[in-house]
């Protein structure tokens, strides 16, 4: 007869007791769990470092572009620099073009006037004669030289009742013409005259020293009055008139008292009145009015007059 078991063991004891005995016949579980650990942190050594290689690498090619760039950058400005250069060139070419217009322009509008008229003519002609009526005076030809004097005297009556009778011949050349032929006829009677002893040294300084003073400022008017470029050409220019001349009336009473002192002068040997004392008061005369004409040219402010036109005018 069997005799069973007195207790059937329960299931789950048996299967507590199989899986004790097949843990026991294998590794470790925590053992295992190590194993791959270790092996895992050994395996990922020189993948780490490739890795950080790689990221070195990124970071120079990231650098080497920011460094083209900022060349490429630094090339473009460079360019645009060399742009705006030359184009400043061309702006202040085309300034000095546009200035060179304008001279061009104000050359236009100063007035442009014929010189070529009869009065100007004679005063040509007398400023031709003066110094040949100096040479003849110094020859001793008196006679001669008093017909040369009227004539010269008759040239400069005529040439302004033209001037002021025909309009077309009138020109404000002829301001500074007339009174500069005046001037070198004066200038060589007083010279020769002084040199043949029939007119005092101090009166002929000092009527050389007014003529001198006048002519000067003559010269000083026009560089003022002559609008840029101020060249040698346009400047001795005369159909460009930029002043006209005004003469004060103590001025015209000393030319007219100046003739006739060298007109007596001249006459003294001619006449035999050499060193009469009529004569001498004649000659103190024509000194006193000569510093009065100088003086009322420095401090009269309409002597001349300077033309500003302007385009449309």
């Amino acid at each position: 007869m069997l005799r069973l078991p007195r207790q059937i063991p329960h299931f789950s004891s048996l299967h507590r007791l199989w899986v004790s005995q097949h843990a026991r016949s294998r590794p470790s579980a925590c053992w295992f769990f190590t194993s791959v650990t270790k092996c895992s942190a050994t395996a990922s050594k020189p993948w780490a470092i490739a890795n950080e290689k790689a990221r070195k690498d990124v970071r120079f090619q990231e650098l080497h572009k920011a460094v083209q760039g900022r060349e490429l950058i630094q090339d473009v400005l460079e360019k645009k620099k060399e742009i705006l250069l030359e184009r400043k060139n061309e702006l202040v070419q085309d300034l000095r073009d546009k200035r060179a217009k304008v001279r061009v322009k104000m050359e236009e509008v100063i007035e442009r006037e014929n010189i070529m008229t009869i009065p100007n003519l004679l005063c040509v002609l007398r400023g031709v004669l003066a110094p040949y009526l100096g040479y003849v005076i110094i020859q001793q030809d008196f006679t001669f030289a008093i017909g040369l004097l009227v004539a010269a005297g008759i040239s400069d009556l005529l040439d302004g009742y033209i001037a002021r009778n025909w309009p077309s011949q009138m020109s404000n050349f002829g301001s500074f013409l007339d009174p500069m032929a005046d001037k070198l006829l004066m200038g060589s009677l007083v010279i020769s005259l002084s040199y043949c002893s029939l007119l005092p040294i101090w009166l002929t300084a000092t009527i050389l020293f007014r003529d001198v003073f006048l002519i000067g400022a003559g010269f000083i008017i026009r560089y003022k009055s002559l609008p840029p470029p101020r060249t040698l050409t346009r400047y001795f220019d005369a159909t460009h008139v930029t002043a006209q001349l005004a003469p004060t009336f103590v001025s015209k009473v000393n030319t007219v008292v100046q003739l006739i002192a060298v007109a007596t002068s001249l006459g003294a040997p001619v006449w035999d009145y050499v060193d009469h004392p009529m004569l001498h008061g004649l000659w103190y005369l024509t000194g006193a009015t000569t510093v009065a004409a100088a003086v009322s040219y420095i401090m009269a402010k309409d002597t001349y007059k300077i033309f500003r036109k302007r385009p449309g005018n």
